[in-house]
């Protein structure tokens, strides 16, 4: 398949073009990045550092992929953004290269949506199939499970973790760890309980779902902390998906958890 670049694009020297890409007018295509095969820029779109955009990725008019962090402590040390493979990237998204101090690297992974006006800050790890909804924002070394949905008009507060499967409702501040599953709104980010519609979509056995119910009622209330009662759970579980939650509340984070309502 042969390229396609509007006469009015800019293509500078040194950027890497994959078989079928298509380059719409007044786009600008930096020197360090580097387009796989049959991306689609529509039009005003600006890619640029050293950005890697996976096949089949289109980006719509005036998105931003590339450009530095929106970090005061930056000081123009060579970091990077990869975008994944088949991913729907709208129009005003921005998507911020790394920082030295959070690794150098921003990832998102394959098969995304990101709608109008949303924001992928410096630093943030995202998984497959993540939906970030208008004018939603993740904030610097924010880590996003697979099959994540980001609620409109959300912010996802800097080192936050947000565990496979979940759902953030829209207008919702989240300032701590959201567990796998979990579905949190209310504008302060409550954990209200499991994000069912999604566990039902994926085709999750009736008794993993009432696995992950019985779970949250003893996350909720009982003997000792909550990463206690996550560790004495995961001694006792059959269920997978509970051993998920389990792993990712015994794990390593920055930030403290939304706990289930007693």
């Amino acid at each position: 398949m042969s390229t396609n670049i509007h006469p009015s694009a800019i293509i500078e020297a040194g950027a890497q073009l994959g078989a079928g890409c298509r380059v719409g007018p007044f786009c600008l295509v930096g020197a360090d990045v580097v387009l796989g095969d049959r991306v689609e820029l529509k039009s005003h779109v600006v890619v640029t550092g050293q950005t890697v955009i996976g096949d089949d990725t289109v980006i719509f008019p005036f998105a931003c992929i590339g450009e530095i962090p929106q970090d005061l402590k930056f000081r123009g040390e060579q970091t990077r953004l990869e975008v994944g493979r088949r991913n729907r990237i709208r129009e005003h998204v921005t998507m911020n290269a790394g920082t030295e101090g959070g690794g150098g690297l921003t990832k998102v992974g394959d098969d995304g949506l990101f709608m109008a006006g949303s924001h992928v800050a410096h630093d943030v790890m995202l998984g497959d199939r993540v939906v970030v909804v208008n004018n939603a924002a993740l904030a610097g070394h924010c880590v996003i499970g697979d099959d994540v949905i980001i609620g409109g008009l959300s912010g996802v507060h800097q080192w936050v973790r947000i565990g496979q499967g979940a759902i953030i409702g829209a207008v919702t501040m989240v300032t701590a760890d959201v567990i796998p599953y979990g579905l949190v709104q209310a504008s302060r980010g409550e954990l209200d309980g499991l994000n069912l519609v999604g566990l039902k979509r994926r085709g999750v056995a009736r008794a993993d779902i009432t696995a992950l119910r019985d779970a949250m009622k003893r996350l909720a209330s009982g003997e000792g902390a909550f990463q206690e009662r996550a560790r004495a759970l995961g001694e006792e579980t059959d269920s997978a998906y509970v051993r998920q939650i389990v792993e990712f509340i015994t794990g390593s984070s920055d930030r403290s958890f939304l706990t289930p309502r007693s």
